[in-house]
């Protein structure tokens, strides 16, 4: 081999070894890179981020897409668009699921927002202070569609009010009620207007987005859901692909989940959420 030939094949050997070396590189740096998809981040929410950025330092970037429709984080993790997303209840997830066809998994419990049931009102004041003392016949409202509904009810089982025939992850409906010791009239109303009732009802379950609007105080519910199994499927979870234990970024998925699962998340959602959520790990 003559020394021109000699000196390109050591050129393109070099190239050839540089660009490896920067491939390997490139695909380091993609590993430690977790793109997450959430629907619009509220201010406890990118609070609880920001504090789980702040664990992770270096170690692990986050990246985040913010989707404004239901359907689409969901459909960006099973494309591969993001790796995990951050938005939804396990009832959600498997309703999803099934609809659509796919397995995507939940990898991390997060937080609840439980509902609660609210004080009927009379000249502007709570008519009751426990739930001991709703009187016999009394009237409750619960909101109508098929997921609050459900919530409602084994809310009202909880505080001790009545007994269902289903569990677990079951919807439950009126139908369902087994037990009524104290004869209540359950009322279904639109989801908006369960608050507005408190004028005319002894109780009302409220959930969370109506609540403020309402005026109302989340210290003075006379009751809130508790975390159970009945609850379970309200729990809100980081969600994934089923197989992403295989993928080259499991080690840094799993460092957002160690990280989320501290008590300076726990403590930043504590406070800054105000009551509407609760911590589940």
């Amino acid at each position: 081999m003559n020394l021109k030939k000699f000196f390109s094949f050591a050129a393109v050997a070099a190239l050839s070894l540089t660009s490896l070396a920067a491939c390997a590189g490139a695909s380091k740096e993609d590993a430690n890179v977790v793109k997450i998809g959430v629907m619009g981040l509220s201010d406890t929410e990118e609070a609880r981020w920001d504090k789980i950025k702040e664990i992770l330092g270096d170690d692990v970037t986050l990246e985040f897409t913010e989707f404004t429709d239901y359907s689409q984080p969901n459909l960006a993790v099973a494309e591969g668009e993001v790796d995990v997303n951050a938005f939804q209840h396990y009832n959600f997830l498997n309703n999803w699921n099934k609809e659509n066809g796919e397995d995507l998994v939940a990898i991390a419990d997060t937080i609840i927002s439980p509902i609660r049931l609210y004080s009927g009102t009379e000249n502007g004041k709570n008519k009751y202070k426990s739930v001991t003392e709703i009187p016999e016949g009394a009237e409750i409202a619960v909101p109508n569609d098929a997921t609050n509904e459900s919530r409602a009810l084994y809310l009202l089982q909880s505080a001790g009010l009545i007994t269902l025939d289903v569990s677990g992850t079951e919807l439950a409906t009126i139908v369902n009620i087994k037990e009524n010791p104290k004869k209540l009239t359950i009322t279904e109303l639109d989801a908006s207007q369960t608050a507005v009732s408190l004028e005319s009802v002894a109780a009302a379950v409220v959930n969370n987005t109506f609540v403020q609007e309402a005026g109302l105080d989340f210290e003075n519910a006379l009751y809130k859901e508790q975390k159970d199994e009945n609850s379970k499927q309200w729990y809100n979870v980081i969600a994934a692909k089923k197989d992403w234990k295989d993928s080259s970024k499991a080690d840094a998925i799993q460092k957002v989940i160690d990280a989320y699962h501290t008590e300076e998340v726990k403590e930043v959602i504590e406070k800054t959420s105000q009551g509407t959520d609760e911590p589940v790990w």
